[in-house]
Parts: structure tokens; C-alpha cells; sequence
């Protein structure tokens, strides 16, 4: 038997040592990769110059509009304290069952002549308008992240794969946060779909890194219109700010009123309460039925995140039908426990006698005829 000479141990484990963190090190910036492409880009030539002129910019950045009513937040931006509790307060802010979903029909029949909603988890979302499909946030990655490994982790799976989805007429975005807008989802979705993008100003840049085309880019300042057929999008205010990487605010946000000839439905994005609803109510409404953000509110941030009250007075001012509460469910992005956002909200609407439906991820919603409400979610939390 040959003896090992003296050292020779040491070195292969140290070699052995030195290859795994190689291995180590590889693996983490191939799960990297992306990131640079991810954080998108900023616009430039004539597209800056229609930036630079849009009312809503100034001093290098967007602004939100005056408002009295946006709350003022408990400390100034994501200070350590919300950080350690972010960190630290996890105490029911996952669902403790997995939750339900619902397959929608495939193949899927032709768009609905009146209005109906699915909901797909999160903000994500399929609106059917007398005879239009409307594709609102998609996001179909497991992580709302720039890295693929790293971030907030889904908590349900996707009720359908993206491919699987219908032929769309538009695609809507509402700002350029990680968990409304998603390269993966938006370069899948440049081959399996061939409607145009609509998206606030400066967003267009995101989007022409990842391979949109030009003639499927469109850009709207608040209250700008674009009219596809007999189908009506028009951007309206939202009290949010944006951002992918170290810079915020250079890019525009906003909500969305979709129209038929006789039908209105709006989306709110994400935002505070403000008076931008009553206005847009009074401008565009009365609205058949409203998706509304709901969830991920806190008092370090509230004048960016409605609550649950406040879903029901925006959806007030709106003058909506019936309200189809998003952006809660899917992702862990607050400090609330899991099922919070929907028990207030139900709480909420029932007091100020506000038209509810709370579909399962998937479901699909008959605006005219909605489901009873059934607590699904209180068997889930």
C-alpha cells in the first residue's frame, strides 16, 4: 500500500476546498447573469426630450401630485427599524395551507361581450371588455426580483402558463417595480403574444433593452389616450414612486381606465389614497367594477400603499360597481400577517355597503354576476 507523502493531504483539501468555492462563486454569478439587463435603462435622445417636458417632471426626476389627503409616512423611506422588523417580524405573513387555485378553461372561448376579470395572483390580471382581452402586470417568475434565486419567493404557483393565455390586446403596466414588471414574463410575452405594451413615460427604455419591438411600445404621460379599435386606454394618476436599481423616480407611474364602447373597467397600480380617485372618477367613471391594491401597506410607507380602508374609499370616489381586490396573496412584501389586507377589506366594504368579490387565483369573474363571497382564504391564513 503506497503512503500518501507528508502535505499531500493537506493540499488536495485544500484544493478540494478551493474548487468548491470556485464551483460556489460560478454558480452565483451565473444566477447573476442577468442583473444588469434586469435593472433596465433609462431613455435617451427624443424619448428624454419628451420626458424632460412631460408635467410631471422636474429636477431630474417624476413627481407625485400635490395631494392633502396622501398620509404622511412614519419615517423617512426604508429606515433600520422597518428593516429589523422586516427581518425579523415573520409571524404569519405566509399562509400556513397552500393556497387554491383555479385553472382557467383552456383553450380559452372568445372574450367576454360584457365584463369579466381573472385574477392571476398579485397584481396580475385578465380584464375582457366587450370583446377586448387587456393584460394588466404580468408577472410569471417565481421571484418579483431582478436575480432568479433571490427575493420575494411566490406562494402559490401560477394558475396557468403564460403561453397557455389567450391572444391579448393590449398589455398594460403600471410602473416598473419588480413585482408589475417582469423581464422574464415581458420576453416570453414578445413571443407568444403580439400586442403592443402600454406603459407610463420612460418605461419604453426598460423595454427596448429586452427586445420589445418599436412599433409594439407605447408611451403615455398621465392622462394621455390610446385608442386601439373601439378599445379606450387611458394612463391616470397614482400617488407611487419608481425604481429598479439605485435611482428612483425616472420612470413615470400611473393607473389605468380601460373602455369599450359602452363599458369602463380601472386598475389602480399602486398607490396612497389621494384626490386623483374623485378626480378620475369624476373625469372617466362611473366604472363597471375596479381592481384595487390592497395589501403591502405600512405606516413607514402609507402615503405610497393604500390599506384595505383605504381600497374602499378610493373605490368610492371612483364611482365604481364592484371591487376585485389585487396585489396581496402571492408575494411576501409587508409587515401585515397573510390573510390581514382581505379581512379588512371585507370588514370594510361591508360597512359602506361596497359591491366584493374576492376570486381564488385563476378564477375568472363575471362582473355582472359575481360569486358570493365564500372566506376561502380564512381555511388558507
Amino acid at each position: 500500500m503506497t503512503k500518501a507523502r507528508p502535505g499531500s493531504t493537506h493540499r488536495r483539501g485544500r484544493l478540494l476546498a478551493l474548487t468548491a468555492l470556485a464551483a460556489g462563486l460560478g454558480a452565483t454569478a451565473w444566477s447573476l447573469r442577468d442583473l444588469p439587463a434586469a435593472f433596465g435603462r433609462r431613455p435617451d435622445g427624443e424619448r428624454e426630450e419628451r420626458v424632460r417636458n412631460s408635467p410631471q417632471y422636474r429636477d431630474g426626476v417624476f413627481h407625485n401630485a400635490p395631494s392633502a389627503l396622501a398620509r404622511a409616512t412614519g419615517a423617512p423611506g426604508f429606515d433600520g427599524a422597518t428593516a429589523r422588523r422586516m427581518l425579523f417580524e415573520r409571524a404569519g405573513r405566509v399562509p400556513a395551507h397552500p393556497v387554491p387555485t383555479v385553472r382557467p378553461a383552456t383553450p380559452p372561448g372568445p372574450a367576454a361581450e360584457g365584463v369579466e376579470v381573472t385574477w392571476y395572483g398579485h397584481a396580475s390580471a385578465l380584464v375582457e371588455i366587450e370583446g377586448f382581452r387587456v393584460l394588466l402586470d404580468p408577472v410569471w417568475s417565481d421571484r418579483c426580483s431582478p436575480a432568479a434565486h433571490v427575493g420575494p419567493k411566490r406562494l402559490h404557483p401560477v394558475p396557468v402558463g403564460l403561453e397557455e393565455l389567450p391572444q391579448v390586446d393590449a398589455v398594460l403596466i403600471s410602473h416598473d417595480h419588480y413585482d408589475h414588471l417582469d423581464m422574464a414574463t415581458v420576453k416570453r410575452l414578445v413571443r407568444s403574444q403580439s400586442a403592443p405594451f402600454a406603459v407610463p413615460l420612460g418605461i419604453g427604455a426598460h423595454l427596448r433593452r429586452w427586445g420589445v419591438p418599436e412599433h409594439r411600445i407605447i408611451e403615455l404621460d398621465w392622462d394621455e389616450t390610446c385608442t386601439l379599435g373601439d378599445l379606450v386606454l387611458t394612463l391616470t394618476a397614482a400617488h407611487h414612486f419608481s425604481g429598479r436599481g439605485l435611482t428612483r423616480n425616472t420612470t413615470l407611474w400611473g393607473s389605468w381606465v380601460i373602455a369599450g364602447p359602452n363599458r369602463k373597467v380601472f386598475y389602480t397600480g399602486d398607490s396612497g389614497y389621494f384626490e386623483g380617485y374623485a378626480r378620475i372618477g369624476a373625469q372617466h367613471g362611473p366604472f363597471d367594477a375596479a381592481l384595487v391594491q390592497i395589501g403591502a401597506y405600512d405606516a413607514a410607507w402609507a402615503d405610497i400603499h393604500m390599506t384595505p380602508e383605504d381600497a374602499v374609499l378610493a373605490h368610492r370616489d371612483l364611482t365604481a360597481g364592484l371591487l376585485v381586490p389585487v396585489h396581496w396573496c402571492t408575494f411576501n412584501l409587508g409587515l401585515h400577517p397573510w390573510a390581514e389586507p382581505i379581512e379588512r377589506l371585507v370588514k370594510a366594504a361591508k360597512e359602506q355597503a361596497v359591491p366584493l368579490a374576492v376570486p381564488r387565483p385563476g378564477e375568472r369573474v363575471d362582473v355582472d354576476n359575481p360569486p358570493e363571497l365564500d372566506g376561502w382564504w380564512e381555511t388558507v391564513g
